[in-house]
């Protein structure tokens, strides 16, 4: 039986109920599947303890932690000291997502700024990637994102990029990273695809956003982590790269931008 080449899961939202008991069954379809690593996004700080406790049980699972933009207004401003202590943790390897969504939530768009920028400082502080949620507001992100960066640096992936050329080639010039979504591999795409094949390749991470986003054959249905696998064979087709070398680089890509997880996986 060949072996499928090792990839990352860089985003996903395993804590949310539709994962509800079937958790051991997932994580076994994304190994099987060639996934060795999942990051789960905890969205609400209130919803901590929960997502630690999934990283705690699978030793596949890390985590990352934030307040989503969308939730901005209506959850407890997060503090820097908080999200500073989130580093405490071996397996929280990620600040966020955070970012600005004016979308849906536009009315919250001051809270939003607010909330970003702490979430910056604390990227700044700790070392660990901010990870950036970014729709219809790639403006104020673009420019937030280089002033907070040029005050104190930090690293950084813009989650499930869909934007604009111009907002990647912001994000890429500030040396941050890109993640493709199964969106990348939906057929009426090919703008988005573009964006990315102009990007260098050693700035490309791929996520599922699970339970969001299916790429094909399962668009429209739950997605998982095991279909991670399948986003990353149309990258691999971007690049005019073939799968195995494509995977191989979306790994060392991921080492490099998430240290604390190889550390962890060193030390273990």
């Amino acid at each position: 039986m060949t072996q499928e080449p090792h990839i990352t899961d860089s985003h996903c939202h395993i804590d949310f109920p539709d994962f509800k008991d079937e958790l051991p069954d997932v994580i076994a379809r994304a190994q099987a599947a060639g996934v060795t690593r999942m990051v789960t996004i905890c969205t609400k700080l209130r919803q901590l303890q929960q997502v630690q406790a999934i990283a705690e049980t699978y030793a596949p699972v890390f985590f990352a932690a934030g307040t989503h933009p969308m939730s901005a207004a209506e959850e407890p401003m997060a503090t820097l000291d908080e999200l500073i202590a989130l580093d405490q943790h071996p397996k929280c390897v990620g600040i966020g997502e955070t970012g600005l969504d004016y979308h849906y939530t536009a009315d919250s768009a001051q809270v939003q700024k607010d909330s970003l920028r702490i979430h910056c400082a604390a990227a700044a502080t700790t070392g660990l990637p901010l990870i950036i949620h970014a729709r219809a507001a790639d403006d104020d992100m673009a420019r937030i994102l280089a002033e907070e960066n040029a005050n104190a640096p930090f690293s950084c992936v813009m989650h499930c990029f869909s934007s604009s050329a111009e907002l990647a080639k912001a994000a890429l010039d500030l040396g941050f990273y890109l993640s493709m979504s199964g969106i990348a591999a939906f057929p009426k795409s090919q703008e988005l695809r573009d964006i990315f094949a102009a990007a260098p390749v050693d700035r490309i991470l791929v996520e599922t956003d699970a339970p969001y986003l299916a790429p094909p054959p399962y668009r429209g249905k739950r997605n998982e982590p095991a279909y991670v696998a399948h986003t990353a064979r149309k990258g691999a087709e971007v690049f005019g790269m073939d799968y195995a070398e494509f995977a191989a680089q979306t790994q060392a890509n991921f080492d490099r931008l998430f240290t604390k997880v190889s550390q962890w996986q060193e030390a273990a």
